[in-house]
């Protein structure tokens, strides 16, 4: 007598096949969903790493011939120690005959004077000495970890034959450390490691002017649509991250679903 397969054991065979395949399948999600969770945290800290700061002048431009206030931007870059000292060197082949820092709660301000190899006219007078330094001495902490300081100058009269001008700066930890902020850029090369703050001078009002204005707002609409695109680059990559997580939540629901039903 031929004996035949049982249904019964047969079915029981291929639900237990099912179920083991379900939940091998079930535990190879379970171990990639942390690598997408990775994946998407690492996108995440991706985006949030900051630019490398310096010292700059801010706004970094300025009308020839004029009168201006800028502001030294001091970010601290060390964990482990405080900014307590700032020097700036002014520009000596367009030396500024006014130089008036603004008080800065918690800071001492000197201004250095030096004579000029050449005696420059203003308002009819000749100046034969200016400003040649200012410096900023921290009373207490001084620029923390994690912060910045604005020193904020009003400096003229700009010279209306030159197109930008060089401040070098030294940044002084309470750790003795100094940074010299004193490298010029070169046209179209790379930043420097070190690049001294650059003030940019800009035609002064009339025709020039109203083409440097002009070149300012397509620079700023420029700006602004990088600014635009940079948001939606951003958004879409969250988008996808979250739709890859979502993907994944429910292949591991189904899988979930099908085990308990078998």
């Amino acid at each position: 007598m031929t004996n035949t397969p049982d249904m019964t054991d047969a079915a029981g065979a291929t639900a237990g096949a099912d179920t083991a395949g379900g939940a091998g399948r079930g535990r190879r999600l379970a171990r990639r969903l942390p690598v997408v969770g990775g994946i998407a945290a690492g996108g995440v800290l991706l985006l949030a790493v900051p630019a490398f700061a310096h010292v700059s002048v801010q706004p970094g431009t300025a009308p020839k011939g004029g009168y201006a206030t800028v502001n030294f931007k001091v970010p601290n870059e060390r964990d482990n120690a405080s900014t307590v000292k700032l020097e700036v060197s002014l520009p000596t082949d367009h030396p500024l005959a006014s130089v008036m820092p603004q008080p800065v709660p918690g800071w001492q301000i000197e201004v250095t004077k030096a004579k000029l190899a050449k005696p420059i006219e203003m308002h009819g007078e000749k100046i034969n000495e200016a400003p040649s330094k200012i410096t900023w001495t921290a009373d207490g902490k001084g620029v923390e970890p994690g912060q910045f300081q604005q020193f904020p100058v009003s400096v003229g009269q700009l010279p209306d034959n030159a197109d930008q001008l060089v401040f070098k700066a030294l940044q002084t930890y309470d750790n003795k450390e100094v940074v010299r902020w004193i490298e010029p850029a070169k046209p179209g090369g790379p930043e420097p490691e070190n690049p001294a703050p650059v003030l940019t001078l800009t035609a002064a009002d009339g025709a020039d002017g109203a083409a440097a204005k002009s070149g300012a707002q397509a620079k700023d609409t420029a700006a602004d649509a990088g600014a635009v695109s940079g948001s939606d680059t951003t958004a879409r990559v969250l988008a996808v991250v979250g739709i890859v997580v979502g993907i994944a939540g429910v292949a591991f629901g189904v899988l979930a679903g099908r085990r308990r039903s078998a």
